[in-house]
């Protein structure tokens, strides 16, 4: 346990539909990184792009992924997250895996599909959030879409950090800046948000705007070019600004139901 997480976060273009590409330009990616960090985070779907048709993706690809995300992890020391397009039980998913250096795996199926794309006919919807305890910090990790709807996301777990991997296109940009801001200011909680660059098969055009945000809404780090960002979370913030404010003492008490 440690009172500082230092993350990075890898901002880049995808290759559509193509694991193996994609697997290896990111590994040219992780093993630039210059530092020590404890958590690398990629984009949503970061295998194939935002894909509706993943039955061009091989069953297999899903298992090589994860075993990929294991060696990256076991050789950085550091903790892999992002999503992938995986099939199981003759469903889809778009599945975050969080990947620990000791070959512990967690993972998050996307609660909201994304209805105007499609998704929601393509890919099975999580039911369950997902809480991870790593190095002294709870993490709550969430995809794309889910950024809409601060109820998924509210802090009634009381974790340090919330996370969302994307494929958000610039023509939507502002919502992504304004968003994730908010939910760090609301949440009380450190934000990291990953999204892509470049363009996909479906025309979409993405600038990146990859950003971490401390618990006050302040950026740590901010890019719209392809490249890896990094900042160091500090527990002590979160600690004092908590006392101080006392905000999430004050947040109405709900039930979700499904």
């Amino acid at each position: 346990m440690t009172d500082e997480l230092n993350i990075a976060l890898v901002q880049c273009n995808l290759i559509w539909e193509n694991p193996q590409a994609n697997r290896e330009n990111l590994e040219k990616k992780i093993n630039s990184i210059y530092s020590e960090v404890d958590m690398i985070v990629l984009p949503e779907m970061f295998t194939t792009g935002f894909t509706m048709t993943p039955g061009k993706i091989a069953k297999e690809e899903g298992e090589r992924t994860v075993e990929w995300m294991q060696t990256m992890a076991r050789k950085k020391n550091a903790a892999l997250v992002g999503s992938i397009v995986f099939e199981e039980g003759g469903h889809y998913y778009n599945r975050l895996w969080f990947v620990e250096p000791n070959n512990e795996i967690s993972s998050y199926d996307k609660r909201h599909t994304f209805t105007l794309a499609g998704e929601d006919k393509v890919y099975t919807a999580g039911e369950k959030k997902l809480l991870v305890s790593f190095r002294g910090f709870a993490i709550c990790p969430l995809i794309c879409y889910d950024l809409r709807f601060p109820v998924w996301a509210r802090n009634t777990e009381n974790y340090d950090v919330l996370i969302y991997v994307a494929n958000w296109p610039e023509k939507r940009i502002v919502a992504w800046d304004t968003l994730l801001k908010a939910r760090a200011i609301e949440n009380m909680a450190y934000l990291v948000g990953v999204n892509r660059t470049g363009t996909d098969n479906l025309g979409n055009n993405y600038v990146g705007h990859s950003v971490v945000y401390d618990v006050l809404g302040h950026s740590l780090a901010f890019s719209e070019e392809n490249t890896v960002l990094y900042a160091t979370l500090n527990k002590a913030h979160i600690k004092a600004e908590r006392e101080k404010l006392r905000f999430l003492e004050d947040r109405d008490q709900f039930i979700l139901k499904g």
